[in-house]
């Protein structure tokens, strides 16, 4: 039995709408996702939105309750610690691995990518500069040609958006894009111990930042698809 691939291509749109509304903190922990809302807003049947909630929660997105149907997942603050971790034991050899491959075709695409994160800062760009800071991290490992990592890290970073439950300040924002341009700095210089040690000190600064006791706001599904 093969899959339609009109559908499999439908199922996949939704999955990266509503990833990308997660991680733009559109769509903040604790909204509930309607099949009925979300199928009339794709224009798709309740079957293949089922698909993709049911990927989303795969990769812990979302969670499905019986009877309850599915809402943003709401991690707690011992899920948080651990991605954190694991992120932080990924990226560390991921940056040792940089290093030893770097090339200079390779820091002036991350110094580019800087660049954007810098200009979307100065325009107030919150949704742009959101998901520009994530994707530095998952840009390394494009750079590096490792696919695997790329998803599995894209996967992360998803879950650490979600996680931050609320907007991160434009004064915490612009302090990750210098820490970036300082780890960028590091690994064209090809130390390697401080680009490590720079990469772990980023990410503790960054999980130090969250705040878990905030109120979470409701909100329209239609509106933050648009």
């Amino acid at each position: 039995m093969y899959d339609d691939p009109m559908e499999s291509s439908a199922t996949h749109a939704i999955v990266q709408a509503l990833t990308k509304a997660i991680v733009e903190h559109k769509l903040h922990p604790g909204t509930k996702l309607a099949e009925q809302k979300l199928a009339d807003h794709f224009g798709v049947s309740r079957t293949l939105v089922r698909q993709a909630l049911f990927q989303l929660s795969q990769n812990g997105l979302i969670r499905l309750e019986p009877a309850r149907g599915a809402s943003v997942a709401a991690p707690s603050v011992t899920e948080a610690r651990e991605v954190f971790s694991v992120r932080r034991m990924l990226e560390a050899e991921m940056t040792r691995a940089f290093v030893r491959e770097v090339t200079p075709a390779r820091i002036k695409s991350l110094k580019a990518h800087v660049a954007l994160e810098k200009s979307a800062l100065h325009q107030g760009d919150v949704p742009g500069r959101t998901e520009l800071l994530g994707d530095f991290h998952v840009h390394m490992a494009e750079l590096m040609g490792n696919k695997v990592l790329a998803q599995l890290l894209g996967e992360l970073i998803s879950r650490c958006a979600l996680i931050t439950l609320m907007y991160q300040s434009a004064s915490a924002a612009a302090h990750s894009s210098d820490e970036h341009l300082a780890i960028v700095k590091a690994l064209a210089a090809k130390d390697e111990a401080l680009a490590v040690q720079l990469m772990s000190d980023h990410l503790l600064h960054v999980e130090q930042s969250l705040t878990f006791d905030r109120p979470l706001p409701s909100n329209d599904i239609a509106m933050a698809l648009s």
